[in-house]
């Protein structure tokens, strides 16, 4: 199996910024549909251009008949750049972003629709093209996917005498956390800091629960947020969650005492090196099933071009690297979960570890899915601040949440 590296800011950033003005249309500049370079921005700077990911991209730029210029930025910095450029009317050929940012860059009119570039979207999970649609639109093309499940110690379990295979619900679960206690070992831990890293974290129960984004306070909703606080109040998880980002919640689970921790891909390689056996479970939804868990990954995009000439080419980058054939190895590159079927067999074939990561991509749903688009921040930090709340034992998880509801109407 490959190596997984943490890619932590791709996964759990969500990136939006206060948009002051829109794309503008005018003079391309130099930038004419004849030029032999095409530029490329991506926000992946730990790969070098000695990569196999830099060495893939000058692949699909000869396959075009032209050079890539790439450009790789931080998350958040990628994004303000691409709005700054759009209004100087100087965009990338190709952005590639994390996928909360797109209905924010979409919004604010700086990149095209598939339709307008005939990008094909047909092979994509519609779980995951969801998160790049605004407003009825598709404004690219997912790249990859990662997201959260449960990591479990085998050894931790085995002397608490805890079949994992009896780990189908919260109820289940919960059972599983009070037989660990018992034996004198630690539950779960997880990250429910006050940051996009902890609604990212809560979102699973939330949406296991049944409740949605838009009634914070449902009965459902009070419900996941019960069940943490329960957790917590009954020492199967630990109050560090309060202040973990998901980097301290796995060095808990690292040090082997615990019986599970919720994380997601990008702590694969950590887990080979462990000292302990470990496992790996999609996280159930309340009743059972797989919760959906939020959907972390970046999309190509195209931006909007003064001359409309390039978007023949762009589209022709865009395909190259969300092809069939090229997918297997860009995700094998980013240490994704392919976006569609036919590549995640494929990955599966070749690393059965990938099973339960497949499984929970499969559930998994994007943050500003359900035209949230730019809503979604705000809700998002509400929820946090829900959270923080009730598991510090300020406000029940109803009054919490109720606040919560109350602050985004």
């Amino acid at each position: 199996m490959h190596s997984f590296s943490r890619r932590l800011l791709a996964a759990v950033s969500s990136t939006v910024v206060a948009v002051a003005g829109t794309a503008c249309s005018g003079s391309a500049g130099a930038k004419g549909a004849d030029s032999g370079t095409y530029t490329l921005w991506d926000p992946y700077p730990q790969f070098d251009k000695t990569s196999a990911w830099a060495k893939l991209l000058d692949d699909c730029g000869t396959k075009a008949g032209v050079k890539v210029k790439r450009t790789a930025f931080d998350g958040t910095d990628l994004s303000n750049k691409a709005l700054l450029a759009a209004q100087q009317d100087n965009s990338a050929d190709v952005l590639i972003v994390d996928n909360p940012v797109v209905s924010t860059l979409a919004e604010a009119g700086v990149l095209t629709t598939t339709d307008d570039t005939e990008l094909d979207t047909s092979k994509a999970d519609p779980n995951l093209l969801a998160a790049g649609r605004s407003g009825g639109k598709t404004y690219g093309m997912p790249i990859g996917a990662n997201t959260l499940a449960l990591y479990y110690n085998k050894k931790v379990l085995k002397a608490a005498g805890v079949d994992v295979a009896s780990v189908k619900d919260w109820t289940s679960l919960t059972a599983a956390l009070a037989k660990v206690k018992k034996a004198g070992r630690k539950g779960i831990t997880f990250s429910a800091i006050g940051t996009e890293e902890g609604s990212f974290q809560f979102l699973p129960w939330f949406w296991g629960s049944g409740a949605k984004l838009t009634e914070l306070d449902s009965p459902e909703g009070v419900s996941a947020l019960t069940l943490w606080s329960d957790w917590l109040k009954h020492g199967y998880a630990p109050n560090s969650v309060l202040n973990n980002n998901q980097t301290n919640s796995w060095q808990e689970f690292a040090s082997g005492d615990y019986a599970f921790a919720e994380n997601g891909t990008w702590q694969l390689a950590a887990a080979e090196k462990a000292d302990f056996g470990y496992g790996v479970l999609p996280i159930p939804g309340a009743s059972g099933g797989t919760a959906a868990a939020p959907a972390g990954g970046e999309f190509v995009t195209v931006p909007v071009q003064g001359d409309s000439g390039r978007y023949a080419t762009s589209r022709t980058l865009a395909s190259c690297l969300t092809s069939a054939k090229n997918l297997y190895d860009t995700d094998t590159t980013l240490s994704y979960v392919a976006p569609t079927s036919e590549v995640q067999d494929k990955q599966v074939a070749a690393s059965a570890e990938l099973k339960p990561w497949v499984d929970a991509v499969k559930a998994a749903k994007g943050r500003t899915s359900d035209d949230l688009g730019t809503k979604y921040p705000r809700i998002s930090e509400r929820l946090w601040k829900a959270v923080q709340s009730a598991l510090s034992g300020s406000k029940s998880p109803k009054d919490a949440l109720t606040t919560a509801q109350d602050a985004v109407k």
